[in-house]
């Protein structure tokens, strides 16, 4: 309810506390509410159907930090993905043996801005300091739902700059939220060798993205995801990382707080309803049936 009368809908808690609205409630799967000078009236629909199968994907990436999602807020889950991280990044290193006296890593950085609640996360459990690495060009908007391969690679040119003094000669632990079809990360390496850096770790919040979305996230084909046909080390040479951990689907559900209600089908490829795989996400752009 707005402070001088009136109803206000949002998709995130973030846009109605900006208007200085009471929080009413979520609305929910089959629900229709209507609006009124004098009344909200809920009327359901369709019955709900259980599990719910929401996308966890909001917390990794798309949903503001500052945003209640789910009764949860977006902000603390992406730092304890960072905590989960640091956890798994530090047994994998010393399962191949490669700690060594001066530890993993002299710097952590986030790749902004999604990926900074994790990185403090991260710098906390490791013992790993934290800085900025990257300077972000507030006016290029998010460069994997770009619609092109050329307009996705001319972003990540466009969108970072490096500090230069908070790399260089430096083993780089960079923390992202994903990787989908590698166009951004090769291009982010790239810039953090050139500024000096010794080494470049990459860490990502989430499992490696095998299929598509086909609930409505421009993900692309499965030819389009980087991981679909590579494996972990396979994807790290390609990107130029000197290596490359993901978070596992438990320690992300460790995370979030809860193991179910959430689709993972872009992790698992185990989709909460039946689909077609053979589906293009170009099929209504072109107007093909």
């Amino acid at each position: 309810m707005l402070p001088n009368g009136g109803y206000a809908v949002a998709s995130e808690t973030g846009a109605l506390r900006t208007l200085g609205c009471e929080t009413i409630r979520d609305v929910k799967p089959g629900e229709i509410v209507t609006l009124s000078a004098n009344a909200l009236t809920v009327t359901q629909a369709l019955p709900p159907v259980s599990p719910s199968a929401k996308c966890v994907f909001e917390f990794i990436y798309f949903a503001r930090p500052d945003q209640t999602w789910d009764g949860v807020n977006v902000h603390a889950v992406r730092q304890r993905l960072g905590e989960e991280l640091a956890r798994e990044f530090g047994l994998r290193i010393e399962t191949e043996n490669r700690i060594r006296e001066d530890g993993i890593g002299d710097v952590v950085i986030p790749v902004p801005d999604s990926s900074t609640p994790a990185a403090i996360g991260f710098a906390r459990i490791s013992g790993i300091p934290f800085n900025d690495g990257f300077i972000k060009n507030r006016y290029v908007g998010r460069t994997f739902i770009e619609p092109t391969d050329s307009l996705r690679k001319r972003g990540v040119a466009l969108k970072f700059n490096v500090i230069d003094e908070n790399v260089r000669d430096k083993r780089v632990v960079v923390i992202d939220d994903s990787i989908v079809r590698g166009n951004t990360t090769g291009p982010l390496i790239k810039l953090l060798r050139q500024s000096g850096a010794k080494e470049v770790h990459m860490c990502i919040t989430c499992p490696p993205i095998t299929h598509p979305c086909f609930m409505g996230v421009d993900m692309g084909r499965f030819e389009d995801l980087i991981a679909h046909k590579r494996s972990v080390d396979e994807i790290c040479k390609k990107v130029g990382a000197d290596s490359l951990t993901y978070l596992s689907v438990d320690g992300m559900m460790r995370a979030v707080g809860r193991a179910d209600g959430f689709c993972q089908a872009c992790f698992t490829g185990k989709y909460p309803v039946r689909v077609d795989l053979m589906s293009a996400k170009t099929g209504f752009e072109r107007g093909t049936k």
